[in-house]
């Protein structure tokens, strides 16, 4: 039996694709979920408009970042941390904190999920850190922390 995907379905497909799957599993799992439907003539062109809608979009999600890469080349992020005597900081500097920074600079929000850092910046210094804008499209900022001014 053919189906038209209306969900990402791991291990079988995307939105929109057309599939062969088995009958009891389109009935039982698939349809009875939500996650398709039948591929009749009326459904397959509402898929391909859907499709056609979504490339259409991911084009212009892509110029956006390609716009906001562009605008956020070559920064350098500075953040002032509480430093104790060996250099490291008694906090430190997280995802949601350069995520946060990045937009303020911007003025758009970007995601901290974006920002593809493993670990917290923990020491001062400079460090190299990706954001990823969009799939294709990801920047290298500089993250500056400095020693918090003593009062």
């Amino acid at each position: 039996m053919e189906v038209i995907l209306l969900k990402d379905v791991k291990r079988l497909g995307k939105q929109g694709e057309v599939k062969r799957v088995a009958a009891g599993y389109a009935r039982n799992y698939l349809i009875a979920r939500g996650l398709a439907v039948p591929a009749t003539s009326k459904a397959r062109k509402q898929a391909a408009e859907h499709v056609e809608t979504r490339a259409r979009e991911e084009t212009r999600l892509k110029a956006t970042a390609g716009i906001k890469a562009a605008t956020l080349e070559d920064v350098e992020l500075v953040f002032q941390a509480r430093v104790g005597e060996s250099g490291r900081l008694y906090g430190s500097v997280t995802r949601a904190d350069i995520a946060r920074r990045l937009s303020e600079r911007i003025g758009a929000e970007i995601d901290k999920r974006k920002v593809l850092q493993e670990d917290p910046i923990k020491e001062i210094g400079r460090s190299q850190v990706q954001v990823g804008l969009h799939g294709d499209v990801t920047i290298t900022i500089t993250v500056i922390v400095e020693r918090e001014p003593e009062t």
